[in-house]
């Protein structure tokens, strides 16, 4: 009956998952233990913790609950296990998988061993290229902090029958988690932050997976992100009712209906993409990826906190923490069409850059005396080292775009989005648009 619990404490298992564990790395928890405390910690308690799990005494710890903010300008609250939580969370996580993964969805991505959301974007572009466009988004309302336990402790049994773990795994989920220092109970949902939180989404939704191939239904699912296609209006207004009901009765999920409903591709986004009509000839009812709107305007909020002048940073700094945000947002995105937008993106990048270091020469003297080392004729150097005009306007001007040049900005280590993302994508060639670019220095 509890050999399943072996499984876990397997020496082998233990030590994959403590790689797992320090590789994550992540903040401590209402202990105060670091990843990096973990191996000491268990050289002292490993027989002691195993002998205490193996009797069923083992009492995990309360989570720490911190509030990270949203895009929407409200707050998430993440879930922060202890690393010992973490580290037998994980452990027990990967004995989990291996019988849970073979029984999975082949439409769902989120969370699995070589899947991931880029597959999870094409496979919902073929749908809607193949004429089902009448798109059912679903959003499920705080889904990890609605999660049912009585439900999903139940799915749990049908393929471990182990007491042990099943008791270890009801712990985790009932241990009271402490926001700003008041222990709260829990009665429901599955802490975000936590090793185990995904594994058990997706077993609670496979039900849902199950239910929409029964119907024989094309869907994709992300986690707790998950979208129908059909092909017509009436058909997609039915499933939708179904799926809803599915949800309410049997999940007991609540769904957010604002942000629920029946979109045709120009209107639906899906894991940050967007979808807009090709223009190319013979492909009418084609449509081809785009970054969304709330994802341009997330990075135009990371690179703008960078550039700006009064951060306090070097530009070496600033070069560097770019770069890095360039090939995070650049290789998710890199199934997209972002030529253009990236053209008009670097010049405003170089400009507010070129603001920086007119800012740091803060004085006309040393203004006036680095605008004659980069070539500037003297009496031209004094007129603008003199100029009344606002740091973002001489940023713009030609003063300092035919000087700080983008060959002296490459020098610096500086490389544009657009470069890095033809090495990334290099198979998307063709400009989304024909219409003219505004020329950018």
């Amino acid at each position: 009956m509890n050999r399943m619990i072996e499984e876990v404490l397997n020496r082998r298992n233990m030590m994959r998952a403590y790689r797992q564990v320090v590789s994550n790395k992540g903040a401590a928890g209402v202990d105060g233990m670091d990843v990096k405390e973990l191996y000491g910690h268990l050289e002292k308690n490993r027989v002691r913790l195993e002998a205490n799990i193996r009797q069923g005494e083992y009492l995990p710890q309360a989570i720490l609950g911190a509030k990270i903010p949203k895009s929407n300008g409200k707050k998430r609250l993440l879930g922060i296990p202890t690393v010992t939580d973490r580290l037998l969370q994980q452990a027990v996580g990967q004995v989990l998988a291996v019988k849970f993964e073979t029984e999975f969805a082949d439409q769902s991505y989120g969370f699995r061993p070589n899947r991931n959301a880029q597959q999870a974007v094409l496979k919902a572009q073929e749908h809607i290229n193949s004429g089902f466009q009448y798109i059912v988004d679903i959003d499920l309302r705080s889904f990890f902090d609605e999660v049912d336990h009585c439900i999903l402790l139940q799915l749990l049994y049908r393929k471990v029958r182990c007491p042990l773990t099943l008791r270890l795994i009801r712990k985790w989920l009932r241990a009271p988690i402490l926001v700003d220092g008041k222990l709260k109970k829990r009665r429901k949902g599955v802490p975000q932050g936590s090793p185990l939180s995904p594994l058990l989404s997706n077993i609670m939704l496979h039900e849902l997976d199950k239910e929409l191939k029964r119907q024989n239904l094309r869907f994709v699912r992300y986690a707790d992100d998950f979208s129908i296609y059909l092909k017509t209006k009436t058909t997609a207004r039915k499933v939708g009712n179904d799926t809803f009901r599915f949800l309410r009765d049997r999940l007991r999920l609540p769904i957010n209906r604002e942000k629920s409903g029946i979109r045709r591709p120009v209107q639906f986004n899906v894991l940050g993409y967007g979808f807009v009509p090709t223009y190319r000839k013979g492909e009418k009812g084609q449509y081809q990826l785009v970054a969304s709107y709330k994802s341009w305007k997330c990075l135009k909020l990371k690179l703008k906190t960078i550039t700006r002048k009064t951060t306090p940073m070097s530009f070496d700094e600033r070069i560097q923490k770019l770069g890095e945000v360039m090939r995070g947002w650049l290789g998710y995105f890199r199934l997209a069409s972002l030529q253009v937008k990236l053209q008009e993106l670097d010049g405003w990048i170089r400009n507010r850059l070129r603001y920086c270091i007119w800012h740091h020469w803060k004085k006309p003297e040393r203004k006036r005396k680095n605008l004659i080392r980069l070539g500037v004729p003297p009496e031209q150097a004094y007129q603008w080292s003199r100029s009344r005009m606002g740091g973002w306007a001489i940023a713009q001007s030609p003063i300092l775009g035919t000087t700080i040049t983008v060959d002296r900005l490459r020098k610096r280590g500086y490389d544009s989005m657009l470069s890095y993302y033809a090495k990334v994508a290099p198979h998307l060639n063709e400009p989304l648009y024909t219409r003219p670019v505004r020329t950018v220095v």
